[in-house]
């Protein structure tokens, strides 16, 4: 095997790496295109062990992307969401358990945001790539004790910041086409049926397309702010399911441009939490792996 045939065979694992890390799939490309780079001019004759070695080139090109990042996402206009990703075909790896989904959920992304970059690193080495402490301090160039304090605190964090919940995939299925279908018809009343008294709808536009600056809380105003927003989506748009996160998820398409996107997060009492990505730089990736379904579909 030659020095890029080793690298692709790697390829898939590395961004699954970097978009755990960044959250963004953009991102993530550009940080394993760095690392093919940087293989590139390697002497390989002193890798022993190519993942590995990848791994933590990858590793250390996305710490030095979330500084940068962090700035850009102080900055950004209304709430922000990672990048969707469609997994149905293996993009970020198997999704066959309630923890390899939740590894990639919109939920945990976006509070990973709040830990530092070590630690971000940690949780995402350990819980998604079975690293072991040692290993992981390898990475970071610290000790193993640091390595095993950074993943405690981060884990800590998280498992405060998101109450466990979980729901079969037949139940995740009907309930998005319940809402969908309520959503679509403007049916306030049973679009509140499907909703908790908590739920929480972020909608991210990037100041590129319209959508709420701030997330929107309560069962009336989410139903009613969905229920205008779905007015226009369906409007001369097409609808198709998708699997994006490791949760079902339903897209929009217009004229051919992929124009929206949207998840829920479900949890005692309806839905607590709806992630809508709208910003077409965000929808870009995603656009990539879909297809516009066709008109006799």
């Amino acid at each position: 095997m030659d020095t890029a045939q080793e690298f692709e065979a790697h390829r898939s694992r590395m961004f699954s790496l970097a978009y755990r890390m960044l959250g963004s799939a953009a991102e993530a490309e550009d940080a394993v295109q760095d690392a093919y780079l940087r293989w590139h001019g390697a002497d390989h004759d002193q890798v022993e062990a190519p993942g590995a070695w990848l791994a933590k080139v990858v590793t250390n090109l996305c710490l030095n992307r979330l500084t940068s990042a962090r700035v850009k996402r102080e900055e950004y206009f209304g709430p922000w969401i990672p990048e969707p990703v469609e997994t149905a075909a293996g993009m970020l790896g198997p999704m066959e358990t309630a923890e390899q989904r939740d590894s990639v959920s919109f939920a945990v992304l976006t509070m990973m945001e709040q830990l530092s970059p070590p630690e971000r690193a940690a949780v995402v080495l350990r819980d998604a790539f079975d690293y072991s402490h040692r290993d992981i301090a390898g990475v970071l160039d610290c000790s193993e004790a640091n390595a095993r304090q950074l993943y405690r605190r981060a884990k800590q964090h998280l498992a405060d910041g998101r109450p466990r919940f979980t729901t079969s995939r037949e139940q995740d299925d009907e309930l998005l086409s319940r809402f969908l279908a309520a959503a679509s018809e403007g049916a306030l009343a049973q679009l509140e049926q499907l909703l908790s008294d908590q739920v929480v709808v972020w909608s991210d536009g990037g100041g590129k397309a319209s959508a709420a600056s701030r997330p929107v809380s309560g069962r009336d105003n989410a139903a009613r702010f969905l229920a205008g927003l779905f007015s226009r989506w369906v409007n001369g748009a097409r609808i198709s399911f998708t699997e994006a996160n490791g949760v079902p998820a339903v897209v929009s398409w217009a004229d051919g441009e992929l124009t929206a996107f949207g998840a829920l997060e479900i949890g005692e009492g309806g839905i607590t939490g709806i992630r809508l990505v709208l910003n077409p730089d965000k929808l870009a990736f995603l656009a990539t792996q879909l297809r516009e379904p066709s008109q006799d579909a």
